[in-house]
């Protein structure tokens, strides 16, 4: 019979690239994990994974059993949850990836909720912008916070369910020259400013880059930071002007004016994101309904006057 601890570290080797990678993700040894991959070779019979480089790579054999391997451990997930919902109980631990310019206006008061309306939860947050998803397929974390531009493809993997939570545009960031707030920026207006941009590899950085485009100019770009807390310190100084999304800027942020933009918006969708299962988690659904509230809340408390 087949050992679901092996079939998970093969699909965790797969996703890493190396044993070393899967190993370190694991918190085991390499040698530990190399043989349980060869205990798991030897009851298929055949070689699952070669040589790739200085990595590895699945042969035929290796992707057919991952592929089984998936829908086996979506099984267990699944009676989990199943026996879970019986319970009807949240449990006691959980763990959220989220996006850093999320964590004070939504993650933080999340957290603060669950803390009080379920005190026996004990949530890890790992606030990282690198593959959260794939953290996610492999179990490592039950919650993403995640984000999704507008301007680019859906790429939600198989098997994950998502949940909107809040569409959250960008605002035009400049130093406080004591002028009156939130008149609306042309986004052509921004063609002889000197922009702090994320780089162009990044979903923000592109969706930028790509809306300036639209309004027919290509931005002058002074620095380039993928740092939320960078871009508005250049800001405030009066050394470029930034684009930032609304819920990454802390309200009543001193030194620095923000306006939307009124025409070639640009905007994210946050999303919480779980592992489907046909039964409903209690513990994951209990850490989605407070995001979705503090991402509520936060919406309500921060809308301008009519």
């Amino acid at each position: 019979m087949l050992d679901i601890r092996r079939l998970h570290m093969l699909k965790t080797v797969a996703v890493r690239g190396s044993i070393t990678a899967a190993a370190q993700s694991l918190e085991l040894s390499a040698g530990a994990v190399s043989q349980q991959l060869a205990a798991l070779r030897h009851d298929v019979g055949v070689d699952l994974l070669r040589p790739d480089g200085r990595t590895v790579a699945l042969t035929e054999a290796g992707r057919v059993l991952l592929e089984h391997a998936d829908r086996i451990l979506a099984a267990m997930e699944e009676a989990e949850c199943a026996v879970a919902a019986v319970k009807g109980t949240v449990g006691a631990t959980a763990t959220l990836a989220a996006l850093p310019s999320t964590v004070a206006r939504i993650v933080g008061p999340a957290l603060t909720a669950l803390g009080a309306d379920h005190p026996q939860l004990a949530v890890t947050c790992l606030v990282t912008d690198q593959a959260q998803m794939r953290e996610l397929t492999l179990g490592t974390v039950d919650v993403v916070l995640g984000q999704h531009y507008h301007h680019l493809p859906e790429t939600t993997p198989k098997g994950i369910a998502v949940s909107p939570l809040l569409d959250d545009p960008l605002l035009v960031v400049t130093a406080d020259d004591g002028a009156a707030g939130g008149r609306p920026v042309g986004l052509r207006e921004l063609a002889t400013h000197h922009l702090v941009v994320p780089p162009p590899t990044t979903d923000c950085g592109h969706a930028i880059l790509r809306a300036c485009q639209q309004a027919g100019f290509t931005p002058t770009t002074r620095y380039v930071t993928a740092d939320i807390a960078a871009q508005l310190a250049l800001a405030r100084a009066g050394l470029a002007t930034a684009l930032v999304p609304e819920t990454a800027i802390a309200p009543a942020t001193p030194g620095i004016h923000t306006a939307p933009i009124k025409d070639h918006p640009i905007q994210r969708l946050l999303f919480a994101a779980t592992r489907h299962t046909e039964t409903t988690n209690p513990t994951t659904a209990a850490v989605i309904a407070a995001l979705r509230t503090a991402a509520r809340q936060d919406r309500i408390a921060y809308l301008p006057p009519a």
